[in-house]
């Protein structure tokens, strides 16, 4: 008997990147791409966190300023309204100050006039920024002209009995003072009016600017979210699509995973452990093959020595040694098609991957396997029933004959007399469906979980029949997944119901 040395496994490559000189272009990416996972995901909140607070605080100076230019309106609304009563006030003081000059002829009253018209002067050059329109100086203008005019009359008003009629002179000029008054309020009330509607105005540019920077900060953020989250999470789909492919003894793929350093260092040692398993599996399957090769000879000559004790070639037997020499040639023979099943299992495992596409009479290519399996159903009494609409897909049709002849075998076994197993196919415009519907005892809720496995055999086996080998749903996952497609079993109360899907060739 030959034997193998098992090279003991080496340690995972270290994760170290080869990177050669950054482009500047590149640069920005490349550091990206050094950081690890939670150092990413700390740069994303921070630059959402970023974008979302720049948009804050642009909200806050602008609400600021149009805060500030509100309270300012109001102040200069106030003063405004102050300075036009005290104008008008003034104005009451000078007009009350020149008839009492009249009438009293008392200097001090004279002087009062000029003081109140001083005042006044003041109050005019304090609305003059306020009320920056042509009009209001118009206003001013003629306002100091009919003042300057009664000023000179009470510089010389002539004798006592001469002034009444001055006064009476003087009159329209005060009542023009009056009305100049009025309008210089009606003036000052339609400044304030515009300063209100600018406020107004710059309050609702503002609003709409700060409405498009927030939604601009919000799209900005969930595109960064979008972005980055793709880009961090896709490393972990790639991961666990990875994990999933080796845990289905699927080890041809090699394993890429890009993103952050520490996932791309993941994915290394991966991609080390998937080629430590791929090569732990060939040396598996080259040392069945030899054993089981090698144990086929001395098997042989056993049962060859077997059946001559039994045929009396050495001599005449005791029903003691007879005894002994049909069980010897039974354990024989059974541990031959042990023997024999194990290489079948790794011809047809090797064999699985090695497809030769083309397209294929589905309906058919059922009715055909169910035909070849009519003794075997028929003398159980079963019923095979096909169901399949008109359809063709690029398969490998001899080795799917052998993905639906293991099924129906396998159902036809477990099925109660007189039970029925059906076959179905249905396609849409993704993959094709194949189904197994048997009605016999199902499989143990524990055994699901294990039920493709090479060589297992779960708890509910059929009565009476002889123990099977374990290979059969083994060899259909490995036909299935050479197909790119995927078999499961599918719940139900009484029964088992097999799926195979395979999506359509590209």
């Amino acid at each position: 008997m030959s034997t193998e040395v098992l090279v003991p496994p080496t340690a995972p490559p270290e994760a170290v990147d080869a990177t050669g000189p950054v482009r500047p272009a590149g640069a920005a990416r490349q550091r990206l791409r050094g950081l690890s996972f939670h150092q990413c995901l700390l740069a994303a909140f921070l630059l959402i966190t970023a974008v979302l607070g720049g948009a804050a605080a642009q909200a806050m100076l602008a609400l600021e300023h149009v805060a500030l230019q509100g309270r300012q309106a109001s102040q200069d609304a106030a003063g405004l309204t102050a300075d036009v009563q005290r104008l008008a006030e003034r104005t009451v003081a000078m007009e009350r100050s020149a008839r009492q000059f009249l009438v009293l002829d008392d200097a001090e009253l004279r002087d009062r006039y000029a003081a109140a018209w001083a005042d006044a002067k003041d109050t005019q050059r304090a609305l003059a920024p306020l009320m920056a329109d042509v009009a209001v100086r118009e206003l001013f203008a003629e306002w100091a002209q009919q003042a300057q005019s009664a000023w000179e009359a009470l510089q010389d008003p002539g004798p006592q009995r001469a002034r009444p009629a001055l006064l009476k002179r003087l009159s329209p000029a005060f009542a023009r003072l009056h009305r100049l008054n009025e309008l210089i309020a009606e003036r000052s009330q339609q400044a304030m009016d515009r300063r209100s509607d600018a406020v107004l105005a710059e309050l609702e540019q503002q609003r709409r600017l700060i409405s498009v920077q927030v939604l601009g900060a919000i799209g900005l953020a969930l595109l960064l979210a979008v972005g980055f989250g793709h880009w961090l999470l896709r490393p972990l789909a790639q991961l666990e699509a990875a994990i999933g492919r080796m845990g289905d003894n699927r080890l041809d793929g090699a394993i890429a995973v890009g993103g952050p350093a520490d996932l791309r260092r993941l994915g290394r040692q991966l991609e080390w452990l998937r080629q430590r398993l791929a090569t732990l599996e060939a040396d598996k399957t080259r040392f069945v093959r030899h054993i089981s090769h090698e144990l086929k000879t001395p098997m042989a000559s056993i049962r060859e020595g077997a059946a001559l004790l039994r045929d009396g070639v050495a001599g005449p037997l005791t029903p003691d040694q007879t005894e002994i020499v049909r069980i010897l040639g039974d354990n024989s023979v059974a541990l031959q098609r042990q023997i024999e099943d194990l290489l079948r299992y790794q011809t047809l495992a090797s064999d699985a991957h090695q497809l030769q596409r083309k397209p294929t009479d589905l309906p058919a290519l059922l009715a055909r396997v169910a035909d070849e399996q009519r003794l075997l159903w028929q003398a159980r009494g079963l019923t095979v029933q096909v169901d399949a609409q008109p359809c063709t897909a690029a398969v490998d049709g001899e080795k799917l004959a052998i993905v639906l002849a293991n099924l129906l075998v396998n159902a036809v076994r477990f099925s109660p007399p007189g039970g029925t197993v059906t076959l179905s196919v249905r396609q849409d415009e993704r993959q094709t469906c194949f189904d197994c519907v048997d009605g016999g005892p199902g499989v143990a809720s524990e055994d699901v979980a294990r039920v493709f496995d090479p060589f297992f055999q779960g708890r509910n086996q059929a009565p009476g029949a002889r123990r099977g080998s374990g290979i059969g749903l083994s060899i259909v996952r490995e036909i299935v997944q050479a197909h790119g497609g995927r078999c499961q079993l599918l719940p139900r109360e009484r029964g088992a119901h097999f799926r195979i899907e395979i999506p359509h060739a590209t």
